[in-house]
C-alpha cells in the first residue's frame, strides 16, 4: 500500500480482500456519521466492466448493516438502502446514459446532500451535471488481482481515507 495525503493505491487478491476494504470503509463512514448526516457523503467509482465497483458496493452495504439483498442498479440506475441511522445510501449506475443530461431530467441531484451518501458507478457519463466527489475508487484488473487506487478531494474524503488506510 502506497499513500499520500489523499491519494493511496491499493492491491486486492481477490474477492476477501475487496470486502475487507469495503468492511473498513463502513467503519470508518460509521464513525464519521456526524458529519455525513450534516453534508452527505459522494463516491465515485470508476473502472471497466469486471472491476469490482459492485462487488465493492455491496460489500460496503453489508457493512454498513444492510442483510436484505443488494441489487446492482444497472437497469433501474438507482437503488436506495437506509443505512447509519437517518441517512439514505444510493446506489447510482449510469452506463446506460446516452447523454449527461438523463441525471439532470430524472431528477437524481435531488438525490444528493446532507443524510445522503451516494456510490456512483460510470460518473463520466453523468457528465458535468454530477455533484463532486469526496472520494474517488478507481478499480482496475492486474493479472488475477484488482488494483484500487483512492484519491480524497475533500476534507470528510481524506478523513475516510485516513482511517481505511
Amino acid at each position: 500500500m502506497n499513500s499520500s495525503s489523499s491519494n493511496t493505491l491499493i492491491l486486492l487478491a481477490d474477492e476477501a480482500q475487496t470486502a475487507a476494504l469495503a468492511a473498513r470503509f463502513a467503519s470508518a463512514m460509521k464513525g464519521l456519521r456526524k458529519e455525513i448526516v450534516e453534508g452527505g457523503l459522494n463516491l465515485r467509482l470508476t473502472g471497466d466492466l469486471g472491476a469490482g465497483k459492485t462487488t465493492f458496493t455491496r460489500a460496503l452495504l453489508r457493512g454498513l448493516g444492510v442483510a436484505g439483498r443488494v441489487r446492482s442498479p444497472t437497469f433501474e440506475l438507482v437503488e436506495e438502502y437506509d443505512v447509519l441511522e437517518g441517512c439514505v445510501f444510493y446506489h447510482f449506475d449510469f452506463y446506460r446514459f446516452e447523454d449527461p443530461c438523463e441525471f439532470e431530467e430524472a431528477g437524481f441531484r435531488d438525490l444528493f446532500g446532507p443524510g445522503r451518501i451516494t456510490a456512483c458507478e460510470w460518473s463520466a457519463k453523468a457528465g458535468a451535471y454530477l455533484p463532486g466527489a469526496d472520494l474517488e475508487m478507481t478499480l482496475g484488473i492486474e493479472g488475477g488481482a484488482r488494483r484500487a487506487a483512492l484519491c480524497a478531494s475533500t476534507a470528510l474524503g481524506a478523513r475516510i481515507l485516513g482511517e481505511v488506510c
